[in-house]
This record gives structure tokens, C-alpha cells and sequence, in this order.
């Protein structure tokens, strides 16, 4: 989204701000505009703008990139749905989305949640293969929503 020529603004201003893009990434990496006083999310403002509507929900960045606004990277979901397309935790010791070291069993395991349920998924000795059931697992659950890594 890019500032329009405003008239009400001094000459100066216009020229500088005409053209130029609109807002800022909040902490959240998420485009925040200001107008009129009042702070916008810019995805959500594209959502209203192109369907004419508020969204239901939240609007969901299908490549988890929350600066990128493009329309065909833009989705309704609820916020469950938009969890299942969270990226992996930073904290993450295994290098892959659902896989953590159980101590107790010494064994790498998985899990996944949907519809408020934990589904325990197994363990197994090495990461990839937990990994590779939650793959299968988040495909079958999560849908266009899934995200493995």
C-alpha cells in the first residue's frame, strides 16, 4: 500500500510522502498503518479493500511472512488454522516443527494438536523419522493449513 497525493498536506509533505509506502512493522513483523489517528493492520485493510468486507476472522499469511501482503498470500482462518500455519519455535532443540527430546524415554517424540486434542504421535530414535510422522500427520489434520517446518 502506498500514500496517494493528499492536498490537505503542505507542499513539502506531499512530495516527500506521495508515492511513498504506507506504515511500519510492528514487533509482530505485521505493516501498521496510521490514518486519521487510528492505528490499521495493512493486511486487514487489503482484505476490506478487495472483497468489501470486514474479515470473519483473522486474515493469515500463507507464508507466515507478516510484512507480505500480496493478495494471493492473504487467507481467512480462524485462529486455530492460524496456528497450524505457525512457523517452528525458535526455542526449538530438534531442528523440526513438533519433534522434542523426551528425557524419560530417551527417545525423540511427536505430537500434534487439532480441535483442542493433543495426539501423541510417537517416539522414535531418530528426529527425521518423528518428523516425518508429524508430516504426515499435519497434511492429514491441518490441510491447506499445515505447515512442516
Amino acid at each position: 500500500m502506498r500514500w496517494k497525493d493528499r492536498p490537505e498536506l503542505k507542499p513539502n509533505d506531499r512530495a516527500r510522502l506521495t508515492g511513498t509506502v504506507a506504515g511500519h512493522a510492528n514487533s509482530g513483523g505485521h505493516i501498521q498503518i496510521m490514518i486519521s489517528g487510528e492505528l490499521f493492520l495493512a493486511h486487514r485493510l487489503i482484505w476490506k479493500l478487495v472483497t468489501g468486507n470486514e474479515p470473519d476472522d483473522e486474515i493469515d499469511h500463507k507464508n507466515s511472512i507478516g510484512s507480505d501482503n500480496r493478495w494471493d498470500n492473504l487467507r481467512q482462518a480462524t485462529s486455530a488454522q492460524s496456528t497450524m500455519n505457525s512457523r517452528r519455535r525458535s526455542n526449538n532443540k530438534s531442528g523440526y516443527k513438533g519433534v522434542y527430546w523426551n528425557k524419560k524415554s530417551r527417545k525423540w517424540e511427536t505430537s500434534i494438536r487439532m480441535g483442542g486434542k493433543c495426539y501423541y504421535l510417537g517416539g522414535f530414535d531418530d528426529p527425521k523419522d518423528a518428523h516425518e510422522a508429524y508430516v504426515e500427520a499435519a497434511k492429514r489434520l491441518h490441510g491447506e493449513f499445515a505447515r512442516v517446518a
